[in-house]
Parts: structure tokens; sequence; C-alpha cells
């Protein structure tokens, strides 16, 4: 009876000191809340706002690289809505990468107390199609969402004096599963919304990555990418190896 009381107090033991071994490594990355999670906890008291990512950067160069985002936040507030750039904040490679085709879109909207992390057109899940800001019109044999006049700003403030929003492309978002699946939409075939686009032309194009040369967003996106490969890859190493670790320590309990 001793000599099992002794041979699982051993075990224990052993598996604590290799649980505080994984654990203490410098060279597992440790999960991080976002900025936006942290912009998202400043605004509970907000039961509607959206969150757009309005710019983005990247400083340094290899392993020692950091990448930084801004975002436009914007609040209906009565009969107006505000909006606001906040500052730049430093973000994971991981949530960098994620994002990289996300500029000029909404990526967290809340509506009516209810919270989406979904990226979707700047607008679309609050003001397009809400009788309260405009109306659809017809026009060019199409039809277009169009702010009232007080509302107008609006109309740049989401990048639509350069790419309008269509009727068919709101009832695509709605009616084809995205809106209701939380899957991205950049529009059809993926190629209306998104960085690309609204780097081009209107608010986006004098923003901080919009002036950078293409060479340099092809050597970020390219640095991004591995990087954020290689950190999800040591995370899955580490939570597999704490996980093999237990059970193969803990297997000899009791005999």
């Amino acid at each position: 009876m001793l000599k099992k009381i002794m041979t699982a107090a051993l075990g224990f033991a052993i598996v604590a000191v290799t649980l505080n071994a994984c654990g203490s490594r410098s060279d597992v990355p440790r999960w991080e809340k976002s900025p936006i999670d942290n912009i998202v906890k400043s605004l509970s008291d907000k039961p509607d706002f959206s969150i757009i990512l309005y710019d983005m950067d990247a400083e340094g160069s290899g392993s020692s690289t950091v990448y930084k985002h801004q975002y436009k936040i914007v609040v209906p507030e009565g009969d107006t809505v505000t909006a606001r750039e906040t500052q730049w904040y430093t973000v994971s490679d991981v949530f960098f990468d994620q994002n990289v085709n996300n500029m000029g879109m909404e990526i967290v909207t809340k509506k009516d107390g209810q919270l989406k992390k979904q990226v979707s057109p700047a607008g679309y899940n609050h003001y397009v199609g809400n009788e309260k800001y405009g109306r659809w019109t017809e026009r060019n044999g199409g039809s277009f969402w169009e702010f009232y006049g007080k509302y107008a700003f609006m109309s740049s403030m989401f990048n639509m004096m350069a790419y309008p929003a269509r009727r068919s492309y709101y009832d695509d978002y709605y009616g084809g599963g995205y809106y209701r699946s939380g899957r991205p939409y950049y529009g059809p075939g993926g190629q209306v919304y998104g960085t690309k686009s609204y780097t081009s032309s209107g608010t986006g194009k004098n923003s901080t990555w919009g002036n950078k040369p293409s060479s340099f967003k092809n050597t970020v996106r390219s640095r991004v990418s591995r990087s954020a490969t290689n950190t999800k890859t040591r995370r899955s190493a580490s939570r597999s190896s704490r996980s093999s670790s237990y059970r193969s320590r803990s297997g000899g309990f009791g005999k």
C-alpha cells in the first residue's frame, strides 16, 4: 500500500514539474487578447457600434517586425452618428495575417446588444437597408443605397463614393448565407470589397498602407504569413506536448 502511495505521489510530482517546465518556456507563444477585445470591452455600455479596420502598417524586419492596426469606431448617437479613428495598436502576427485583406471592412459589430465578429462591407450591418438613414434608389439600370442628406457624410465614411452599395450585393450578403453563417463577404466573386479595392480609390487610397509601394506590401504579406504559420504550429505543438506528457505520466497511477 505504501509503495502505491509513493508511486502515485512521485507521478504527480513529475507531472507538475513537466507542466511547469512547458509553461515557462520562452519560445512558446502565449495567447493574448487583441486590441479589438479591449475596444469592445470599453464600449460595453453601447448597444450598437461598428469597428472598421481603418489602416495597417508594419515596422522593422525579419523576426523583429512589429505589426500595427488602426481602427475606426462608428457609434449611432440619437439622431446622428459619430465616428473616430483610434490610436495605432500593436497586434500579433496571427491577427494581422487574419485581417490582411480586410481594410475598410467591418470586423466587429454590435446591434441591439448582440455582438458579431464577422468581416463584412462597412455599413452593411447597421445602416445600409435601414430606412432611418436612407433608401434604395434606381439609377443606371440598377438599385443603389442612398443616404438621406443629414447622413450623406456616411457615404464617404464607408467608402461608398468609390464603391456604391448595390442592392444585388446587399441581397447576396443577407440572402446568400454569409450573414447567417458568419463567413466573410467581399462581394460577388470576392473582388469588390477589402484591402485591395479600399486602397485603390476613395478614402483608403491615402492611408498609410495605401501609400506603401507594392513591393513593401508583398514582402509584409509573405513575411507575416510565414510568421503566423510558425506561431500557430508552435502553439499546437505546445498543447500536444502538454497533453501527451500528462497522459503518459498519469498512466502509472494506481498500479
